[in-house]
């Protein structure tokens, strides 16, 4: 295999940018000792699974999945584990005239020779991920010990953390460093939005939030919580010594070949600061409403509404029910060389080629309303507002939708129906209301069935007729589907998230509900009437196709 071929690979399957290879080639100067593999993955430039998917089309040797790897050692205990660990080697079976190892660079000559030196057999290679090898030989090896607990050993937990330099110092460690790395590394495997890190007396919690739930990790020992929250400070570069106010930040980096984006959030707490990340994948994100969980029916109505050459379309629902997403959506429906956007957002999640986004930033007086004094005058025709927080925001929304511009926003209502009321209650005059808004999506996030394991089952009649399913079969047929669990979906029956959504589209009826000020709940059965599908029942409906569970959708949504 050349390193030609082996590049030239991971760049047809896009693993690899071809303006990263100037970076590989410096650095590789630099340490010639590193198979180019191995110091893909460590810089993070590829994935490792990218890495053994392009080494097994160049030598044609077959890629070992997780559980192809024995619990027990295979190869002579003459190889020292201190080899096995730094060049990524572990046996997977033998017999008297050959033994089949996992590698992670076939072509690294040094370990197949010292391999057929010390057992003098056949030596077959197979190509095993980095990360699977390394669980391996932890497993075979390290008497049950962790990737962290071996971190942890060379870790010093007697320092004290009064003084900010000498905190500094503990924090820029190597222990330290891997530690807060290897949690990255997991949470981007498990493609988790969000990390926790949770400090208590005796106990450093750490918890990924993975489509939507919680999930606990093993975590570093209390003992190094201060170092752990300080490596991540000042990668957000936030200031260190102060731990008494809650503080936001951003990092970037270039992890499994891919850039993510950390918004970084500390807040105090009774046993030190709590600190949550925000993962942002910037390269997975698909800006599509089909994608997202829009039914044929609802995507063409959204549509339908966006094209409207004026009015306030809202996007309502709690924190962390995708409404970001499809306003990033909506915006790439609309983002046209004909079209100027502008956005003021807080903060800017997403950067879209062709749309002008503005950070808010309260503290210098760069608010959502000032800012959208000024926007104004840029000549718009789309204007996005992160969140209508205020009158004063909400009224230049109204006053820029009478202008003859695009307006889209969130709420943080629990219904589509709600986000009227919240309005009329902030104070915005209910004819400015009914004459700008043309219509309000509200939306949740349910986990999506893992297609490879998921099991069909028949409801019970009562189920069926309590929920009203018959409506939602088609020729009398009807089925929910459960979650099982397999390899595919790491054994939790779920993969992903879609929306489930109500869109109410302001009609004449509905207008003069508000203009009489009429209860939400009235304003939603009217809609109803009207055609619109609730959340409830659109979730009712993903459930019956086999997209979701039940029990997904009564965990979000309730019948009102």
């Amino acid at each position: 295999m050349s390193h030609q071929e082996f590049i030239e690979t991971l760049i047809a399957q896009q693993s690899l940018r071809e303006n990263d290879l100037s970076k590989v080639t410096k650095i590789r100067e630099q340490m010639q000792e590193t198979g180019l593999p191995l110091l893909l993955v460590r810089l993070g430039l590829c994935s490792e699974k990218d890495v053994a998917t392009a080494l097994a089309t160049v030598t044609g040797l077959p890629v070992l999945a997780a559980d192809d790897y024995p619990g027990a050692p295979v190869l002579p205990e003459q190889i020292s584990l201190r080899f096995l660990k730094e060049f990524h080697v572990v046996g997977i079976a033998a017999d008297k005239d050959k033994i089949i190892v996992a590698v992670m660079d076939p072509e690294n000559v040094f370990v197949l020779q010292s391999l057929r030196l010390i057992c003098d057999l056949e030596i077959e290679l197979k190509i095993g991920v980095l990360s699977d090898i390394d669980k391996a030989i932890e497993a075979q090896y390290d008497e049950g010990k962790s990737q962290m607990d071996q971190i942890t050993e060379n870790l010093d937990a007697n320092e004290s953390l009064d003084d900010i330099e000498h905190l500094k110092d503990l924090a820029s460690e190597a222990p330290v460093i891997r530690m807060v790395n290897l949690i990255f590394q997991r949470a981007l495997e498990s493609k988790a939005s969000d990390i926790h890190f949770e400090p208590f007396e005796d106990v450093l919690i750490i918890r990924l939030r993975i489509d939507g739930v919680l999930q606990k990790i093993e975590g570093p020992p209390a003992s190094s919580t201060a170092a752990v929250i300080s490596r991540i400070k000042l990668m957000a570069t936030l200031n260190i010594a102060e731990r008494r106010l809650p503080q936001d930040g951003r990092i970037k980096i270039q992890m499994q070949g891919k850039e993510i984006d950390l918004r970084v959030s500390t807040t105090p707490t009774m046993y030190g600061e709590s600190v949550v990340i925000r993962l942002l994948d910037k390269e997975n994100i698909v800006f599509n409403f089909a994608s997202l969980g829009f039914e044929q029916a609802n995507e063409d109505l959204f549509i339908e509404v966006l094209s409207k050459p004026h009015g306030i379309i809202l996007i309502t629902g709690p924190t962390g029910s995708g409404k970001s997403t499809t306003l990033y959506t909506a915006l790439s429906q609309l983002n046209t060389p004909e079209k100027k956007i502008i956005t003021v957002e807080d903060p800017v999640e997403y950067q879209l080629q062709g749309v002008n986004q503005i950070q808010a930033k309260p503290k210098i007086g760069l608010t959502f309303s000032s800012a959208l004094r000024s926007i104004v005058r840029q000549d718009p025709d789309v204007i996005m507002i992160g969140e209508m927080r205020d009158l004063e925001t909400a009224k230049i929304a109204v006053q820029s939708a009478l202008t003859g511009h695009v307006v889209l926003s969130t709420l943080h209502t629990n219904d589509a129906a709600g986000a009227l009321a919240r309005l009329l209650d902030m104070g915005l005059d209910d004819y400015l209301l009914t004459s700008t808004v043309n219509g309000i999506l509200a939306q949740r996030l349910v986990r999506k069935l893992c297609m490879h394991c998921r099991q069909p089952y028949q409801p019970p009649a009562e189920v069926v007729q309590e929920k009203g399913l018959s409506r939602f079969s088609k020729n009398g047929e009807l089925k929910l589907y459960q979650a099982v669990g397999c390899k595919e979906c790491g054994g939790i029956g779920y993969s992903g998230r879609l929306a489930i959504i109500e869109f109410l589209v302001m009609n004449d009826s509905i207008r003069k509900m508000v203009m009489e000020h009429k209860e939400s709940g009235l304003i939603q059965e009217e809609a109803v009437r009207g055609g619109m599908l609730s959340i409830y029942q659109d979730g009712l409906a993903k459930a019956v196709k086999g997209l979701t569970t039940l029990d997904e959708v009564l965990r979000v949504a309730t019948d009102v």
